[in-house]
């Protein structure tokens, strides 16, 4: 408990300078590192041909946007089909299938990092560095760029442009993601997470056996796995291998990694708004802002109660094994590691579902009922921090509905920050809210009544049903964590949950740039004693309410046929 508390509340002290750091890139405001950064950025440029004054409407961003990440989608493909004869490939693998191809690299270029194979034995290096570690940057890139649009739009201060996808993609990639990725990687590196070029080693057991131990590049992609919110592993194992996480030291650090740049978000994103409300109202400054405070507040009070709930659950044991005569004073250790236990299992597994980032050190198939009900039900909601800027817009959609539904109730007409909520705004909102259960649980029952999708679910009863819940849930909302008990290396699962990915992606993003697009160009309207507050701890409260009856009237019926049946099968 202290380690969790410990965490958490340096968690506090840290995001706030990076998150003022973030700030200052996404707005171009000078930094003391400038000097360094722009002849890196301004090389890049002349490359590349780009001009970075160049502003773009939300329709040519969201071209740039989709463009861009298509031409990385099909140069990655073709990579991973022909890597048997393509060059650092020591160890002799060959090509990937085509629909495991298809799956992958949407995987990664959508940021989810779903991995339907073991990447000791199923990438070469040169994949593994051109494709998974490239994408691991430029999607991660592509999601903060696209939110710091977002925020601009809300923002609205040009009225027409949301800025330049190229420039915040290279500005996020070269002053952010590298910068952490360097320092993350030789902390690990530190730790014994390999870094090599060199191929498997073949070892003598103390059996006398004879062990293939994986080599690679490990630490080089372990550290952005977590930075950009990735999560797909050097390894099967994922960062249950002590290759990838070594310690408790190596885990603390996987954890900052990828808690500091989605909490940084909502900083920036309350710097940017307090920026315009100190220009406009003379508001006084504020480290993070009022209107970032209460999102801040909003998503921690949902982590909290889903931490709690799973650390609970997990401490409480199996009572089966109970009844057996097995201890469980340690807690259901099932599946965990012992150098982390149930504390730091309870939370890596709540951080990695809250910030999706789908990384896990332990295997989640394995966890108690009610302790996988916690990671099932955030990455359904997706706006508990999420990752890559994923998390504030999905949670800004919510503060929209939240608006709309709370201005309606006392007969005002719904506004926020400054601007009208009209009917175009909420037929957009409306949409973006049912796209990510429409996949989940359309995606869902397609497999649960069709003899390729039932191939390949290895558990019968309540908790077969959880894992195919879990799997197009990580899929839609971007993690890529599994519960790692599905047969789902065949045509059915990869072209499901690739498409899955594709569409929680991408069309989620398109909406709520629109929505931001349709703001941007309003009006400001002055604020009266009848204006509905945003930035208090009521509203906070109130939008967390908001987010857990639509998420109850929409996935209870679903998850009381999954993991609530099974614990009371289990507890009965």
């Amino acid at each position: 408990m202290v380690e969790i508390m410990f965490t958490l509340i340096l968690y506090m002290f840290l995001v706030i300078p990076i998150g003022i750091y973030l700030y200052y890139v996404t707005t171009n405001k000078k930094t003391i590192a400038d000097s360094v950064f722009n002849r890196i950025d301004n090389g890049i440029y002349k490359i590349t041909g780009i001009n970075p004054q160049n502003q773009m409407n939300w329709k040519q961003y969201v071209v740039a946007l989709v463009v861009t990440n298509g031409v990385m989608i099909l140069v990655g493909y073709l990579i991973l089909r022909f890597q048997g004869i393509l060059f650092f490939n020591p160890n002799g693998i060959g090509g990937m299938e085509s629909s495991l191809s298809f799956n992958t690299v949407i995987s990664f270029m959508t940021n989810t990092n779903l991995q339907h194979y073991s990447g000791e034995s199923g990438l070469s290096y040169f994949s593994q560095m051109a494709v998974i570690t490239f994408m691991m940057f430029t999607s991660a890139a592509s999601g903060y760029a696209a939110c710091t649009a977002f925020v601009r739009g809300l923002v609205g201060k040009d009225k027409i442009a949301m800025g330049n996808f190229f420039s915040d993609l290279i500005r996020i990639t070269t002053r952010v993601l590298l910068p952490l990725s360097i320092v993350v990687g030789l902390l690990l590196v530190w730790q014994g997470v390999p870094q090599t070029l060199s191929s498997n080693v073949t070892a003598t057991t103390i059996e006398g056996s004879m062990q293939d131990i994986a080599m690679g590049p490990v630490a080089s992609l372990e550290s952005i796995k977590h930075i950009g919110t990735n999560g797909g592993g050097f390894f099967g194992a994922n960062s249950t291998t002590p290759f990838e996480n070594p310690t408790i030291w190596s885990n603390i650090f996987e954890l900052y990694s990828m808690m500091l740049l989605p909490g940084a978000c909502v900083v920036m994103f309350g710097k940017m708004i307090a920026e315009q409300k100190k220009n406009i109202m003379k508001v006084k400054k504020s480290v993070m802002g009022s209107e970032g405070r209460t999102i801040f507040t909003a998503m921690s009070n949902i982590f909290v109660i889903g931490l709690s709930l799973c650390y609970f659950a997990e401490m409480a044991g199996n009572p089966t094994l109970a009844n057996a005569g097995l201890s469980q004073s340690m807690g259901s250790m099932e599946g965990k590691e012992v150098r982390f236990g149930v504390d730091a299992s309870a939370l890596f597994t709540t951080v990695t579902t809250s910030f999706t980032t789908g990384t896990v050190n332990n295997m989640h198939d394995t966890l108690t009922p009610l302790g996988g009900l916690v990671p099932l039900l955030h990455m359904m909601l997706n706006l508990v921090f999420g990752g890559k800027g994923v998390g504030l817009m999905n949670m800004i959609i919510y503060v929209i509905l939240s608006v709309f539904i709370c201005s309606l109730m006392i007969g005002r007409t719904p506004e926020y920050l400054g601007k009208k909520i009209e009917g175009k705004e909420m037929k957009l909102t409306a949409l973006c809210i049912i796209i990510h259960p429409l996949l989940i649980l359309g995606f869902s029952a397609l497999a649960v009544t069709t003899s390729s999708g039932l191939c390949g679910i290895t558990n019968e009863g309540f908790h077969g049903l959880s894992q195919v819940l879990y799997e197009f849930s990580s899929s839609a909302a971007n993690n890529g964590s599994g519960f790692e008990g599905l047969g789902d290396n065949s045509v059915f699962w990869n072209i499901t949950t690739g498409l899955a990915m594709f569409f929680g992606r991408y069309v989620s993003l398109v909406i709520q740039l629109a929505i931001a697009g349709s703001l941007m160009k309003k009006q400001l309207v002055n604020e009266t004693v009848g204006t509905l507050k945003t930035d208090t701890a009521t509203f906070a409260f109130v939008l967390v309410l908001i987010v857990y009856i639509f998420a109850g009237l929409t996935f209870f019926p679903v998850l009381s046929l999954g993991p609530v049946a099974e614990h009371f099968s289990l507890w009965g």
